[in-house]
């Protein structure tokens, strides 16, 4: 057992405050980390590692609990279930600086599990969970090269801050986290407003001071827990078998990886026969030999010693020859081709950006504001508007596996895509559509992500969405061997798969709209990271170029297919009325005219229909129901219902009002019938409103001027 402490950390006018020894136990560590009122649980546990495991299971974890912001759960069972987009997004944003910082050797399973607990509407939890996973896992004993730790740095004015609120968040130009450990910063993820490369470098830089702070603490609490740094060995490994395919297969692939003018697939089939010679090789061996014996104990070791040594090769040539694999210069881009319209128009915007050998087809719906989504989680934000969504199928590849739901990976590329575009979308008041755009990956050789973002510009342009300006991505990839560092500019595949670093950015050509960056070491210094975000630069706006030249601008036409929405502003005193009792009144306008009406809480009704005068009818119907009126109004109506008192008359679409038997003609009339019949038009005047809204009408003393304006509006 722990001994319980508390510990508190100020930075910035904030303070961020650490439980240990109070709750979980039996985990192999945990924490209480605390800031204002947002509280977060992090435990860390270590089990003993699979038979046959290659890579590291680490299982990473966020859980919100509603009660946690004084709330119950929607739906039928009232508890929660599946994690929400976000939660899945805060999982990832976890597991992304904590992963790298494992030794590589490390093979048990590690579940990190972050609950948030309670939460105020002034503090995210997220980047707590961040650096609770790492205090959690040092108190777990469990070897990890931290510690580490993660801030969120914002944008008011002129001025950084640091961990700021929702509502500085949603008021500022950026939101950007940054990890790091001792070695340097290790994941960036960001949102910004179209900034300079500088001002994001310079945030980056402010974030990293505080992150900075945050490991010195985290090691002084350690010192005084008295728990150290565990710093387990590799176990060792026999190069008796390292050595034998090493002088078997170092000159092929040295060959292979030195002609460039090989495909994708021509490379990997010329590998895989380098492979299997040396397969065979083995067999050739006789059963005693410790070769074939170490080969037949650890099935994926051949595998694993071949891709160390391809990566050894690939590596050395882009350092050391400055020449990458498929011959380019090390800040060149792929060749690229753009289309729109790609999709007949049935579809309300579609386009396809290649880049290489990685394709993406984009395609946008154009929605009703009923087509928000829902948002039940503890985020203040309760809807979204704009949704991109991105599918990965594993033809994409050239494989085969089953296709389920989206996975963690799918939804993270989505939501950077979706964080790239979010920036230039016309505000609502402008353009009231909810949007969604699905990206296809229908091919894959590196930077799916980045081909989203370029693929989704093209379409809402397609779509005739007035974007502000056009977003195109790149992704950049890094070599280290020593001090030698080499920054490469759209990565493909084998980059990725073999580099250091993976950094998606976007952005038009006047700033960043949005970055991600994901380590496989340890850290990197900012100089570094800098020199990476000016080198993306030059390639967005190469992509871009391309891009305006397949489009140019939004279309000033959305497709026959998209719903037309008219908007008007109503009293709020009087969505009740347009609603109607359990929504019969507003019902009845869909039936009527095919229209979809929605009303928001501030009385803006947004009608749309596939057809323009079906939501012009519907429009009328509301503005006649919410007209204000004035007694001596003149208008042209339709005799609609008829009682022995009166005849009652549709003056304004669904607004009715009742003329008496009295006021149908200047002398005695014996019976209603006689004067009008059902469907007569009508000219009336309003006489009078009554203290229970009802309208009176009459036919005496119209001027026929009255009664000629009446006509003409009425025919308008």
């Amino acid at each position: 057992m722990i001994n319980e402490i508390d510990k508190s950390i100020s930075f910035d006018g904030r303070d961020i405050r650490l439980k240990v020894g109070l709750l979980a136990p039996q985990a192999g560590g945990s924490v209480l980390i605390e800031s204002g009122d947002t509280a977060v649980l992090v435990t860390a546990t270590r089990a003993s590692g699979r038979e046959g495991i290659d890579f590291l299971p680490l299982l990473v974890d966020y859980e919100e609990r509603l009660y946690a912001a004084g709330r119950i759960p929607g739906g039928f069972l009232r508890r929660e279930g599946r994690p929400p987009e976000r939660a899945t997004l805060i999982s990832r944003l976890i597991d992304r600086p904590m992963r790298p910082l494992f030794p590589g050797w490390l093979r048990d399973d590690i579940q990190i599990v972050a609950t948030t607990l309670s939460m105020d509407e002034k503090v995210p939890p997220d980047v707590l969970a961040v650096t609770g996973a790492s205090i959690a896992t040092l108190l777990a004993k469990i070897p990890f090269n931290g510690p580490m730790a993660a801030v969120r740095v914002g944008l008011i004015g002129d001025d950084f801050i640091i961990n700021p609120t929702y509502s500085e968040i949603e008021a500022g130009d950026l939101d950007l986290v940054v990890a790091g450990s001792p070695d340097g910063v290790i994941m960036i993820e960001a949102g910004a407003n179209q900034l300079p490369e500088q001002d994001i470098i310079e945030a980056i830089e402010f974030g990293y001071e505080v992150v900075a702070d945050l490991i010195q603490a985290q090691r002084d609490l350690m010192a005084e827990l008295g728990i150290e740094l565990v710093q387990e060995t590799e176990p060792p490994v026999d190069p008796t078998l390292e050595n034998f395919i090493g002088d078997r297969v170092t000159d092929s692939v040295k060959h292979i990886l030195a002609q460039f003018s090989l495909t994708k697939a021509e490379r990997d089939a010329a590998l895989d026969e380098v492979k299997a010679t040396v397969v065979e090789a083995i067999a050739e061996l006789p059963e005693e030999d410790s070769i074939r014996t170490a080969a037949a104990a650890n099935s994926k070791a051949l595998g694993n010693t071949f891709k160390g040594i391809t990566k050894k090769l690939m590596r050395r040539q882009i350092v050391e020859d400055n020449v990458r694999v498929d011959g380019r210069k090390l800040d060149e881009v792929r060749p690229i081709s753009c289309r729109t319209g790609v999709l007949p128009n049935r579809v309300h915007g579609s386009g396809l950006f290649q880049r290489g050998l990685t394709q993406v087809m984009s395609v946008v719906t154009l929605g009703t504001p009923g087509d928000a989504q829902d948002m039940d989680d503890l985020h203040p934000d309760e809807e979204k508007r704009y949704m991109h969504h991105y599918n990965f199928p594993p033809y994409s590849v050239g494989e085969t596996r089953p296709m389920r739901s989206p996975g963690r990976r799918e939804v993270g590329h989505g939501a950077l895509a979706e964080r790239a575009l979010v920036p230039v979308l016309p505000p609502k008041e402008e353009f009231p559509y909810v949007i969604r755009v699905v990206s296809e990956v229908l091919s894959s050789n590196g930077s799916t992500s980045m081909g989203s973002v370029c693929g989704s510009t093209l379409s809402l342009m397609d779509a005739g969405v007035p974007l502000s300006k056009p977003v195109s991505g790149a992704a950049m990839g890094l070599i280290k061997e020593g001090e030698e560092v080499r920054i490469l500019t759209d990565i493909q595949g084998i980059e990725d798969f073999l580099g250091d670093m993976d950094f998606k950015v976007a952005g038009t050509d006047h700033g960043i709209t949005a970055l991600q960056m994901d380590m496989k070491i340890t850290g990197l210094p900012i100089s570094v990271i800098a020199d990476a975000i000016n080198q993306a630069r030059p390639a967005r706006i190469h992509i871009l170029e391309k891009m305006l030249a397949t489009i140019d601008q939004p279309r000033t036409d959305l497709s026959p297919y998209a719903p037309r929405l008219l908007t008007i502003k109503i009293d709020t005193d009087l969505i009740g009325m347009v609603i109607g009792p359990g929504g019969k009144t507003i019902k009845g306008i869909t039936e009527q005219t095919g229209a979809k009406v929605d009303i928001d809480d501030d009385g803006t009704v947004t009608i749309s229909a596939v057809d323009g005068l079906k939501a012009k009818q519907a429009r009328a119907i509301i503005e006649g129901m919410t007209r204000k009126l004035s007694a001596g109004d003149v208008y042209v109506g339709k005799v609609t219902r008829i009682i022995p008192i009166g005849a009652f008359v549709e003056f304004l679409p669904g607004k009715e009002g009742m003329v008496h038997i009295s006021q149908l003609a200047d002398y005695r009339v014996g019976k209603v019938e006689d004067e009008v019949a059902l469907g007569d038009e009508v000219i009336v005047k309003v006489r009078e409103i009554d203290n229970r809204g009802r309208v009176n009408l009459t036919r005496l003393g119209i001027h026929p001027d009255e009664a000629a304006a009446a006509r003409e509006s009425a025919e308008k």
